[in-house]
């Protein structure tokens, strides 16, 4: 389980280098990336050991080399693969709950992410800047996953019309960082994460909102 709360299992959702690999390197890119995630996770991004990320994937130091020749190409690839299996799961949760269920399922999981994406951001952004093709793809796809799970439960009269996608990825970023600081709250981003909830579907008086239409 990665610090997202999502799985990855090398289904082929991840970023693949250009080219064929073998089913032992793509198995060894796997393990790689979920090790640097627990490792950034633990350590920061700048502070964890490349050694160690070798060690707990089972690989030489070499192995990790070959596939991520600097720390920053690493970082990228762990910050990609993370985005991407936050769309893989945008993707899977019409099939498995109601809109609104499926919206919420996923904002929960966005701002799970928070921490995960602040940690590999704030060292990418060393040598990155924000047009960087890394940075706005992966912007641009995790826009368009909320995107998608919005209009579907707008379609269904449970969420307020008037809401977009920059409006959800705003205000999971502030629970996100709110949730960070100092709180009587144990489960300050669930309980914030409701209230948002709360505001976001539509009311008695909202397009599709109950008997007053």
């Amino acid at each position: 389980m990665s610090a997202t709360g999502i799985s990855r299992t090398g289904t082929g959702t991840e970023a693949e280098p250009v080219g064929p690999m073998r089913a032992d390197a793509r198995r060894n890119r796997q393990r790689l990336l979920a090790a640097a995630l627990d490792a950034f996770a633990e350590h920061g991004a700048d502070d964890a050991s490349l050694d160690e990320i070798a060690r707990r994937a089972g690989v030489g130091i070499g192995t990790l080399y070959r596939h991520f020749p600097t720390r920053q190409a690493l970082l990228e690839a762990v910050y990609r693969d993370q985005v991407e299996a936050l769309c893989a799961y945008a993707r899977e949760l019409p099939g498995t709950r109601p809109p609104a269920d499926a919206l919420a399922s996923w904002l929960r999981a966005l701002v799970a992410f928070g921490a995960t994406k602040r940690n590999l951001t704030i060292s990418m952004m060393s040598t990155l800047d924000k047009s960087s093709e890394v940075v706005t793809s992966c912007s641009s796809l995790v826009r368009e996953a909320a995107g998608s799970l919005l209009a579907r439960a707008q379609q269904s009269g449970e969420i307020r019309p008037d809401v977009d996608a920059t409006d959800l990825l705003k205000l999971s970023h502030a629970i996100s960082v709110a949730s960070d600081y100092p709180t009587t709250h144990p489960d300050q981003a669930e309980r914030l994460l409701a209230l948002m909830l709360d505001g976001l579907r539509a009311g008695p008086h909202e397009p599709g909102g109950g008997p007053d239409q």
